[in-house]
Formats: C-alpha cells, sequence, structure tokens
C-alpha cells in the first residue's frame, strides 16, 4: 500500500491518500477539510478513488467528507456507529471549533471490529478502538505493515478523553490490548504529528509503555 499524509484545517489533521500501487484505486481516510488541497494530491498521483474512510466522527477528520465523496462519486465508509451522534452534531461542532458550517450526514456503511475494507488488491483490516470516542476504529494493512490510528495514539502521546463519551480507561484497553498486540515494526500513521511504530510507543510512550504496566 502507498500512503501519503495530506495536513489539513487548521487543526494539521493527519489526512492520508492510500491507494494499491497495482490497481491505482485508493481511498481518502479521515477528509477534514481543504477538499482542494486532496484533490490536487490525487489528480498528482493518479489515484481513482474508489471510497472515503473515516476513523471517528469529530469535525477536523470528518469536514469535507460529503464534499469528496460526492466530488468522486463514491461511498463513505465508517465510522463504527458508536460515533453517530458526533455526526449527528456537525453542526454543533462546527460552531465550537470555528470551521465552516458542516451538515449531518450518515456513512454508507457503519464499521465493527470484525469488518475488513476490499481496496483494489489491498484488505484493510478494521479494528474497534474505543476511548477517544466511542466508535473510532483503526485500519491496519498487512503487506505494508502499516496500521493508521486517527486519534488514538500519537508519537508520545495518547488522544484525549475529555470530550463527551469519552473514556480514559477504555483508550488504554483499546491501546494495549488492540494495539500493542500489532507487529513491533508496523508504521504507526496518527491523525496529528508525525509517525511512529509499535515498538517504539510501546518502548517509550509515557501513557501506555510497557513499563508502566510491567
Amino acid at each position: 500500500m502507498k500512503i501519503l499524509v495530506i495536513p489539513v484545517t487548521p487543526f494539521a489533521q493527519n489526512c492520508s491518500l492510500i491507494w494499491d500501487p497495482a490497481t491505482m484505486k485508493g481511498a481518502l481516510v479521515d477528509p477534514g477539510g481543504d477538499a482542494n488541497k486532496l484533490y490536487s494530491a490525487v489528480t498528482a498521483n493518479n489515484v481513482t478513488i474508489d471510497k472515503v474512510i473515516l476513523t471517528h466522527g469529530h469535525l477536523d477528520h470528518v469536514g469535507a467528507t460529503i464534499e469528496v465523496a460526492k466530488h468522486y462519486d463514491v461511498p463513505v465508509i465508517g465510522p463504527h456507529i458508536g460515533d453517530k451522534f458526533w455526526l449527528d452534531a456537525l453542526q454543533q461542532q462546527s460552531q465550537m471549533f470555528g470551521f465552516p458550517p458542516t451538515q449531518p450526514f450518515s456513512p454508507d456503511q457503519w464499521l465493527t471490529g470484525q469488518d475488513t475494507i476490499a481496496l483494489g488488491n489491498l484488505t484493510l483490516e478494521v479494528l474497534h478502538c474505543p476511548g477517544h470516542t466511542p466508535g473510532h476504529v483503526a485500519l491496519v494493512e498487512r503487506q505494508s505493515n502499516t496500521v493508521i490510528v486517527g486519534d488514538i495514539i500519537f508519537a508520545g502521546s495518547i488522544g484525549r478523553t475529555d470530550f463527551p463519551q469519552g473514556n480514559h480507561q477504555q483508550l488504554i484497553d483499546s491501546i494495549r490490548e488492540k494495539l500493542f498486540t500489532l507487529p513491533e515494526q508496523m508504521t504507526v500513521y496518527p491523525g496529528h504529528g508525525p509517525t511512529t511504530t509499535i515498538g517504539h510507543e510501546r518502548a517509550t510512550n509515557p501513557f501506555v509503555a510497557d513499563a508502566k504496566f510491567g
């Protein structure tokens, strides 16, 4: 799998353009805003967008979803239905964060932790990882040894849990019981900031490192 990180919105949210180099079919993961910037990246890389995928329902991750999905005439996949209340409240989120007005929507498919998503010849495995939000998912692609994690974990940090229906213990459990069972060399693409690896976070992350629980 090829992946290009495109920071969008004033929150510098990492939208990921991902694609199968064999078929050039791709997806935009978490198109939070700046749609024209995303279109330019897609065109520059000759990718055929097949779907939009959402890790969770926060505005900086979903703000351009409907615009992008209509532009490419593709379905919206995810997140887990636990985040329906966030998508239903997009107008309030827009006011809260000072973003342009965003209308509520529902995806074409909600995800569960047992789902897989086909993208060309690639298979994305879905992990339901609640805590930052109740419906947050991560996307694992084994061939490239990659996981896209949204706001579950960052390089040296973890997602906030002080938003409605956030749960700190649930987030810790999701990271340690789901993400930390992935290969140590797997590259982690967070929703903000630089990439990292599973092994590096297990060894050094002050919130969830193995030593903290050893």
